[in-house]
């Protein structure tokens, strides 16, 4: 079943104004955006707008891609044109994923993609100071918000430290049972932030196109000197943006 077609906002763009009709349409499209859909929802296409503001093709596309340049839209290959999340944006500071969320009235949930006890690749083992053949907790999980996907974690944990630790709810927040069942609070961390395009996998899960930038987080997290967890985390760019506040040493 389709969704009923977006009722547009009767309007005359006129030749007569100070502005031009492509700002004249790219005002009416924002309109639209706010008030008549929500986020994630498809604008309609092209040909519907130019038959409906009585405009040509250029007009129309100028509209939009001004509109895409500004973040209010996001073009799809091959599916259409789709208006924009307004990303959340996460302070460099030490919280959770679902602290995160909480803090912006989004509600956070996860899917485990993958749970083991294992062998850890070797940098991983070496911020451990971990034996060769000593296995660890390996936990990958998509991070939703409000149902949708926000990002890819995949986070090692240190079985010297939290020995069980998929015995517990691992579906919320990690660092929360880390503190409660294990004593060993996440108190200080590195991080390494880069740009990475999604592969076939990410962007499945991620729902994007293969190719999009991604935002990659690596994270290495201590308890005070006790190192506790090694993440790599992917970010969907459009729903997730890092604020760091810079001061003079």
């Amino acid at each position: 079943m389709t969704d009923p077609p977006v009722e547009l906002p009767i309007r005359t763009l006129t030749d007569e104004s100070d502005a031009p009709k492509h700002q004249q349409l790219r005002e009416i499209l924002e309109d639209v955006c706010i008030n008549y859909l929500n986020p994630g929802d498809m604008l309609p296409g092209e040909r519907v707008l130019e038959e409906q503001y009585g405009v040509s093709r250029i007009t129309v596309r100028r509209a939009i891609g001004d509109l895409v340049a500004s973040g209010k839209l996001r073009r799809a290959r091959g599916k259409g044109t789709f208006v924009a999340h307004s990303p959340l944006v996460a302070r460099v500071h030490l919280a959770s994923f679902s602290d995160e969320m909480a803090a912006q009235n989004i509600t956070s949930s996860s899917k485990i993609l993958l749970s083991a006890w294992t062998t850890a690749p070797e940098e991983i083992r070496i911020f451990f100071n971990s034996p060769l053949t000593k296995p660890h907790t390996h936990l990958r999980r998509l991070r939703l918000g409000n149902g949708k996907p926000f990002s890819i974690d995949d986070g090692w944990y240190n079985s010297l430290f939290a020995p069980d630790l998929l015995e517990n709810d691992v579906y919320k927040s990690v660092y929360a049972i880390l503190d409660a069942q294990y004593h060993v609070p996440i108190t200080d961390a590195e991080q390494i932030v880069s740009a990475i395009a999604a592969g076939s996998d990410d962007s499945e899960f991620l729902q994007v196109d293969k190719g999009t930038p991604l935002l990659k987080v690596v994270r290495f997290s201590r308890s005070n000197l006790k190192p506790i967890e090694w993440c790599s985390s992917l970010y969907r760019t459009d729903r997730y943006a890092l604020h760091t506040l810079i001061t003079k040493a």
